[in-house]
C-alpha cells in the first residue's frame, strides 16, 4: 500500500529497464522504508494501491484502496518508484502515447510487456546496460532467418521443432527437410 504522501509514479520505461538490468548484474537498488500501521489508525489514513498496468493517458494515477477497516498494513514510505517499477515489469504493462499519432487514435497507445532478449551478448552499451530489456507489444512468434538459426526437424502434426538427430517422443510425422525452429521477436 501506498500513503497518500507519495508522489505519483514517474518513472520512464528506460529507467524501468535499467532497474532490471541493475538487478540481473547484482547491483545493489537500494533499500526500502516501510511504515506498518496498527490495527485501527488504517481508517485515519488515505492509501493507494500499487500500480501494474501504467497507462499514460487512462491509467497514470494509483486507485485508492477504500476503506480499509480495523486491519494492519504495511504501507512503503521509501521505495514506491521502484517497488512499481518491479511490479508493473513483472506483472503489469506500460503504455504510452506514439509520437507522431494523435491522441484520440486507437493505435497511438499500445499495450506493452517487459522482454529480456536472451540472445543479446552481453556487454555495456553507451546507456551503460548489460542486459537488453525492452517494453515490446505482445506478437505472435516468427520464423527467424535460416542463417540466425541452427537446423532441425518441424512435426507435420503439431508443427514442433527438434534439434538434429533427436526423434519425436510426442509424434510420429516428420518432415524430412530441415528448417528453423521458431523464435520471439
Amino acid at each position: 500500500m501506498l500513503p497518500a504522501i507519495q508522489r505519483e509514479f514517474v518513472w520512464s520505461r528506460d529507467k524501468i529497464t535499467r532497474l532490471f538490468d541493475s538487478l540481473m548484474r547484482g547491483y545493489p537498488i537500494g533499500s526500502f522504508l516501510m511504515w506498518h500501521v496498527h490495527e485501527g489508525n488504517a481508517g485515519r489514513f488515505a492509501f493507494y494501491d500499487f500500480m501494474r498496468d501504467y497507462h499514460e493517458r487512462d491509467n497514470a494515477h494509483c486507485a485508492p484502496t477504500g476503506p480499509l477497516g480495523n486491519r494492519a498494513i504495511t504501507a512503503i514510505l521509501d521505495g514506491q518508484q521502484r517497488l512499481t517499477a518491479l511490479n508493473i515489469g513483472l506483472c503489469g504493462s506500460f503504455t504510452a502515447k506514439l509520437p507522431r499519432l494523435w491522441a484520440n487514435n486507437p493505435l497511438a497507445y499500445p499495450k506493452k510487456v517487459l522482454y529480456l532478449n536472451l540472445l543479446h551478448r552481453g556487454h555495456d552499451d553507451d546507456l551503460g546496460v548489460e542486459y537488453d530489456f525492452r517494453f515490446l507489444t505482445r506478437r505472435k512468434p516468427r520464423r527467424v532467418p535460416m542463417a540466425a538459426t541452427p537446423t532441425g526437424t518441424a512435426c507435420r502434426t503439431c508443427g514442433s521443432w527438434r534439434p538434429p538427430g533427436t526423434s519425436s517422443a510426442r509424434c510420429s510425422d516428420t518432415e524430412s527437410r530441415t528448417t528453423t525452429p521458431p523464435a520471439m521477436c
